[in-house]
C-alpha cells in the first residue's frame, strides 16, 4: 500500500509539473503573440529550451532576426526571377 501510496504522489506531482509548463508555455505564447514575435507554439517551445540549455537570449534573437531577413531575401529575389 505504501509503493502505491508513493506511485500516486509521484504521479500527482509529475502532472501538476505537467501542468505548470503548460500555464507558462501559454503565458509565454501570449506574450509572444502581444510583441508580435511570429514565433509558434513549437518555435517558442524550441526557444526555450535553448535558454533552459544556456544559450544567450539576446544571441538566439539576433540568429532568428538574421535568418528572418535572409529568408525574405531569398523569396524576394525569387519573386523577381518568376
Amino acid at each position: 500500500a505504501l509503493a502505491n501510496h508513493r506511485f500516486i504522489t509521484m504521479a500527482s506531482a509529475a502532472n501538476a509539473n505537467l501542468n505548470a509548463v503548460r500555464e507558462t508555455m501559454d503565458v509565454l505564447l501570449e506574450i509572444s503573440r502581444l510583441l508580435n514575435t511570429g514565433l509558434d507554439m513549437e518555435s517558442l517551445s524550441i526557444c526555450v529550451r535553448l535558454c533552459e540549455q544556456g544559450i544567450n537570449p539576446e544571441a538566439l534573437s539576433a540568429v532568428i532576426k538574421e535568418l528572418r531577413r535572409a529568408s525574405e531575401s531569398f523569396k524576394a529575389s525569387e519573386n523577381c526571377t518568376n
